[in-house]
Formats: C-alpha cells, structure tokens, sequence
C-alpha cells in the first residue's frame, strides 16, 4: 500500500510541474522565433540574432525590459546596425521572462549563467518608464 501511495505522489507530482518543463522553448516559439528564427539566426540585416549574440552579454540586465515593453530605434548586435522595431509583450510575468530569457541564453552558442525570478523582477522594477 506504501509503494501504491508512494507511486502515485510521484505521477501527481510530476504532472504539477510538467506545464513550465520547455516552457522557455514554447515561449521562444510562441513569441521570437517568427522574427528571431527557429534557432535564432535573425534575418538578413533586418532582425538582429540571437545566436552567439553579444549584445545578450553587453544588455543581460536591460533583457527584461527590452521583451517587456518592446525595442524601438538602432541597436548593434555582433558589429551590425539594426533599427526595427521589436513588439512588447507586456504579458509575460516574471516567471515567464525568466524562463524565456533562460532558454535564449544557452542556446545557438550563447553560455551566459542561469537567471533566477527574483533577479527578472528586480531588473523589471528598474524598467524606464515608456511615454504612450
């Protein structure tokens, strides 16, 4: 009867938790890659990448507040000009950014250390004020 309870605990518990499991991966999806790319290749000289990108080691602290309220005017990623504008996805909680942003930055090359929920939402408290 033990190992029945003990069994059971298990499958509850892992189904508790298998909604966030690539919920990073499903985020990239749902919200970067049609721009960005599948693996983050960007698009010509129009959509910076991803990939190997320095600008995610240069800005890791502006990240949250750049996929929380958009990207408007020039940036430069890997010594290349882009000026498009990036749509805010003020939807996603912290959690979410930090699972997204977590994803992104250890994957197509880039190796940068884990984030943690409380660390996005302090750098969220530190977001500019956007003018309507």
């Amino acid at each position: 009867m033990r190992f029945l309870a003990s069994a059971v605990l298990t499958l509850l518990a892992a189904g508790c938790f298998s909604n966030k499991k690539n919920q990073g991966q499903r985020l990239y999806a749902e919200h970067c890659a049609s721009c960005h790319g599948d693996q983050g290749q960007g698009l010509a000289r129009l959509i910076p990448p991803l990939a190997g990108s320095d600008y995610l080691v240069k800005h890791r602290d502006e990240l949250p507040c750049l996929i929380r309220q958009g990207q408007h005017g020039p940036i430069t990623v890997n010594g290349v000009l882009y000026n498009q504008v990036m749509p805010a996805h003020p939807e996603l909680s912290p959690a979410k950014l930090t699972n997204l942003l977590n994803y992104i930055e250890s994957h197509w090359g880039n190796e940068t250390r884990p984030r943690t929920i409380r660390e996005v939402q302090q750098q969220l408290v530190g977001c500019p004020q956007v003018k309507p």
